[in-house]
């Protein structure tokens, strides 16, 4: 199984920075996809949001519902973009068994994570993910919120 370590990705097209607000994420994969080439030419373009989008897995394929792809101005004349379609994920037999046996069973969720380019292929990172109660979020806040006051503080006191 191909696990993502969490490095950010240089070539990053599109991020979820919702998903790991609202879940706290388990297990990452990185999948592929099924696009079209306007789909292509727009993720180039960075038309892509992944803020309301989720995977869902069914008769043993992982598909990707809700993720907005604009299409450009210069898409061909003799296609219909649909901007929402569903995509197909592609991924081993082994990290969607896991996925299955995970949402399934133990009541995770599969988000998207992060989108971007490996050898130009566009990549989907997926994460398995519980969803946080309101007393973790606003822990999480304040975390966050005091790792920026504390490099404030830092930052000023140097001077």
């Amino acid at each position: 199984m191909t696990k993502k370590n969490t490095k950010s990705h240089s070539n990053t097209i599109a991020l979820n920075k919702k998903a790991r607000f609202e879940y706290s994420i388990e297990d990452k994969f990185e999948a592929g996809l099924v696009l079209e080439g306007w789909e292509v030419k727009a993720l180039r373009a960075g038309k892509i949001q992944l803020v309301e989008s989720y995977v869902i897995v069914k008769k043993a394929e992982a598909w990707l519902f809700g993720a907005l792809i604009t299409p450009l101005n210069t898409a061909s004349t003799h296609i219909r973009p649909d901007p929402t379609r569903t995509r197909k994920l592609l991924l081993n037999r082994g990290e969607l068994d896991k996925l299955i046996g995970a949402t399934e069973r133990k009541g995770f969720t599969v988000v998207p994570l992060a989108m971007y380019w490996v050898r130009g292929r566009a990549k989907l990172e997926i994460g398995l993910a519980k969803g946080k109660k309101t007393h973790d979020k606003r822990a999480d806040e304040r975390d966050r919120d005091w790792k920026r006051e504390k490099q404030r503080i830092l930052k000023t006191g140097n001077r």
